[in-house]
């Protein structure tokens, strides 16, 4: 490829509205290019990175049974509304109308599509195990993208869905892509760690992510390095601090003036954080079981101690709830409590007002265990003292609804845990009978007994792995691709002199190295030294040619090996095996 014709303009200034150094590169470079907020266009050097991943991807699911189809994104809701998802999933969702009225959606990820396959032509136990998968267009319309292709709306992923007789063929396949994945991350470059994670919207029993380590990442992971438990936060477990055991004392009421966050209640008073209950007031949108019926609210009314951090994932999880909200000052004041000097403690919660919400309070399981507590008194400017769970209130659920810390004990080995940031790369899941029961995907076992398909998913997105490349692999002059993703494995820079010479040298050792194979991009533009150098550094192909008239003299071709730096002089016509023998090793 010349670079005089190439589709694509290097940019020297830095995108005011790109945070990631990778995503500020990927632009200067002209790999990509915003068209709206969570909406890029892949220019051809990108898309050149792409079919380089989406090449190494379908190796390795081809080399685990995969079969490579191709699934519509856009999709008729009456699937979704089959499996409830319809009604489960929010404003991300596209849904539009066609021509005939007819609802649609435009698919964030295909199980009902595979479900919808599976119902129509597997009939017998003699065909699974099986496993599809494609590599294909996702939408979700997140209200907040950033970090360019890491969090987009539009983006490409592959999914593949294994189908089996039993759980034991869903545990071979799914430990069959837990090793696919980690080799695919390998081969692209990406350091990667895998967590335990919160099924969400894909429900199942279990599932895993694949995150990339990075300051920048969305997500908190907990890691123990005495045992090698690791979970993201939003499903961690942890060891419970010990609590000693007090008699509970009678309940005092105290004036705790502008006091309406723990930390100003904690200070007035002169105790720790962790000798308060703190109050947070919630709104949730429970998962529609029946879509006939319309969607309702129920008031979520969490208690979890002072020192610690409400898990909204943990609590949504508990209480079945599409969607959480905070509850509203009025709201607060409709149940009779005080918003900032708020408990249970002495509420009437089970009104007769049928136009109220109904209720439900949800104490962290830690709670019941630390006996005389500092809690709201429901009065604007006044606390209780030696509030105890079990003798001055109760609760519809006693459970984990915390968030695991740094520093908090292993849940396994009781080990202090560190907490990091990361980018999930990839998720799979065990979907078991969620959507083929859904819909109806049944197989005849050898008995003649029928039984629903056993389900796994799993996915990775294309743009937000070439993302988390371009984290990995830059500088401060530029990127510094792996040779596996590269979109061009050589640079050559030709530096004409006055004579000629070193043009047409250039243009014979591309020709030679094109003849060869290799791909390789020619910086034939009338520019400067600098310019064409600058650009070679913020391309970052793996390896850079320099021909001209200062290497000529010396009898070769002046080469720099992009990542390490090394740099040298190979003989002119020991280029293309020198070529070769660097591809080996990069």
């Amino acid at each position: 490829m010349l670079m005089s014709r190439l589709f694509s303009q290097t940019r020297r200034e830095v995108p005011a509205d790109a945070e990631l150094p990778g995503h500020q590169l990927l632009i200067r470079a002209g790999y990509i290019r915003p068209l709206a907020a969570g909406i890029f266009t892949s220019m051809p050097l990108a898309r050149r990175s792409l079919a380089k991943i989406e090449t190494i991807m379908r190796s390795e699911i081809n080399a685990i049974g995969g079969q490579e189809i191709s699934m519509p994104v856009v999709q008729p809701a009456e699937l979704w509304k089959e499996t409830g998802r319809w009604y489960q999933i929010g404003s991300e969702m596209g849904r539009f109308k066609d021509k005939s009225e007819r609802d649609m959606v435009l698919a964030m990820t295909h199980e009902e599509a595979v479900g919808d396959l599976v119902r129509n032509e597997v009939r017998s136990y003699r065909q699974l195990p099986a496993l599809v998968y494609h590599i294909q267009t996702k939408w979700r319309d997140d209200p907040r993208p950033r970090a360019g292709l890491i969090r987009a709306r539009e983006f490409t992923m592959l999914d593949s869905y294994s189908l089996d007789a039993d759980w034991e063929g869903l545990a071979v396949q799914y430990q069959a892509h837990y090793d696919a994945y980690r080799r695919i991350f390998a081969r692209c470059g990406v350091p990667a760690v895998t967590v335990e994670s919160d099924t969400g919207m894909m429900g199942g029993r279990e599932a895993h992510e694949f995150m990339y380590l990075s300051p920048w990442g969305e997500d908190t992971l907990l890691h123990c390095a005495a045992c090698g438990y690791a979970a993201n936060r939003e499903v961690a477990a942890f060891r419970r601090p010990a609590v000693e055991a007090e008699e509970p004392l009678p309940l005092q009421k105290v004036a705790t003036p502008g006091a309406k966050i723990i930390q100003d209640l904690a200070a007035f008073l002169g105790i720790p954080a962790a000798r308060t209950a703190k109050a947070v007031f919630l709104v949730a949108t429970p998962v529609q079981k029946d879509p006939e019926q319309p969607a309702h609210e129920e008031f979520i009314f969490a208690v979890v101690r002072g020192d610690m951090e409400l898990n909204e994932v943990k609590l949504a999880n508990t209480v079945c709830a599409a969607a959480l909200r905070p509850a509203t000052e009025e709201e607060i004041k409709a149940l009779g409590a005080a918003p900032g000097y708020a408990s249970p403690v002495g509420l009437d919660l089970k009104r007769g007002d049928a136009a109220a919400m109904p209720v439900r309070v949800v104490v962290d399981e830690l709670i019941p265990l630390c006996s005389n507590l500092v809690a709201g008194a429901n009065e604007e400017g006044y606390h209780l003292l030696n509030v105890n769970y079990g003798r001055d209130y109760t609760a519809d659920s006693v459970v984990d609804i915390v968030s695991a810390a740094d520093g908090y004990g292993c849940p396994h080995c009781g080990s202090a845990m560190q907490g990091s940031r990361g980018v999930e790369l990839g998720h799979i899941f065990k979907l078991g009978t969620r959507y083929s029961e859904a819909l109806g995907c049944t197989f005849v076992a050898e008995d003649g007994s029928s039984h629903p398909v056993i389900m796994g998913s799993y996915g990775i997105g294309l743009g937000r792995l070439l993302a988390c490349i371009a984290e990995e692999h830059h500088d401060d002059k530029g990127l510094c691709w792996p040779a596996s993703v590269a979109p061009y494995l050589a640079h050559i820079v030709s530096l004409p002199d006055k004579n000629g010479q070193a043009e047409a040298a250039a243009w014979s050792v591309y020709e030679q190295l094109q003849a060869a194979g290799v791909e390789v991009l020619l910086d034939d533009r009338q520019a400067s030294p600098g310019v064409k150098f600058n650009d070679a550094d913020l391309l970052g192909m793996p390896i850079r040619l320099t021909i001209g008239e200062r290497g000529l003299r010396q009898g070769g071709v002046e080469y720099r090996l992009r990542a390490s730096g090394e740099a040298g002089l190979w003989r002119l016509e020991e280029v293309m095996e020198q070529v070769k023998g660097v591809q080996g090793r990069l």
